[in-house]
């Protein structure tokens, strides 16, 4: 934990090892040939590419090593929000073939690294370490909130109706299932009858950041999940479409 005589709300910072990939990415998002995004794409890339900026450059990410609950703000910004914003920017034409991203985009690894994640940086050995290495959190931390929910939202939101490597209905499950150790993880922090980090953190700052979580990844995960199970319900129209179509020209 760090101590500033500056105000929080005075508090800015450029970060340029983590603005700078930020802006590579954007440069290269720009690029694109024309026609190969819509304009809802871009506008979800961008809003994504916002997310981040603002709990990163600002008071939020600047001192999140010194209160919990921006802390938990940038947490649940980078992980559930910015990922998931820049998955529905992606370009349809976007699927690397290497080894490593098949790997990191696999369903069930996924799926478990992004679960660790979550529980493992807010228990107590490992959150100590990271707020007392300020290059863990800035390199480590903040890089894993960008990179394991991108892969762990790849599938789940694949706007595509066929091809998919997760069928429609598992991105449902899987999504549901996310549930559990997000607000779980919360409802412990907030129910916690003391100090969890060795009074790094006031105790109703410790209960503020457990809400945050708690509550606030319910609400967020309700709204993707909600947009899965339109996909779904895309996808089973589009079978009964294409089972109409196969029965009339059998009758033809």
């Amino acid at each position: 934990m760090n101590h500033h005589e500056i105000s929080l709300w005075g508090s800015w910072q450029l970060a340029p090892e983590i603005l700078l990939p930020l802006l590579l990415i954007t440069y290269l998002f720009a690029r694109q040939p024309k026609g190969a995004l819509t304009l809802r794409q871009q506008g979800f890339f961008y809003a994504g590419i916002f997310s981040a900026l603002a709990v990163i450059v600002t008071p939020i990410g600047a001192r999140a090593m010194d209160y919990f609950s921006l802390h938990m703000i940038q947490h649940i910004t980078l992980m559930m929000i910015t990922g998931p914003l820049l998955v529905l920017g992606t370009p349809k034409a976007f699927h690397p073939a290497n080894k490593f991203f098949s790997a990191a985009t696999n369903p069930f690894f996924s799926w478990f690294a992004y679960a660790a994640l979550m529980i493992g940086v807010h228990l107590p050995i490992p959150h100590k370490f990271i707020m007392d290495n300020s290059w863990a959190h800035t390199y480590l931390e903040v890089g894993l909130y960008l990179l394991l929910p991108y892969f762990f939202y790849f599938n789940l939101l694949d706007r595509n109706l066929v091809g998919r490597r997760v069928t429609p209905a598992i991105a449902v499950i899987a999504l549901f299932l996310m549930m559990v150790p997000e607000t779980l993880t919360g409802f412990f922090i907030y129910t916690a009858p003391g100090s969890l980090y060795e009074n790094m953190y006031s105790l109703s700052d410790q209960r503020q950041g457990g809400s945050f979580m708690w509550a606030g990844s319910m609400i967020i995960d309700a709204i993707w999940m909600s947009l899965a199970v339109y996909h779904w319900i895309k996808s089973e129209e589009k079978k009964s479409r294409d089972i109409d179509a196969e029965i009339a020209a059998e009758n033809a």
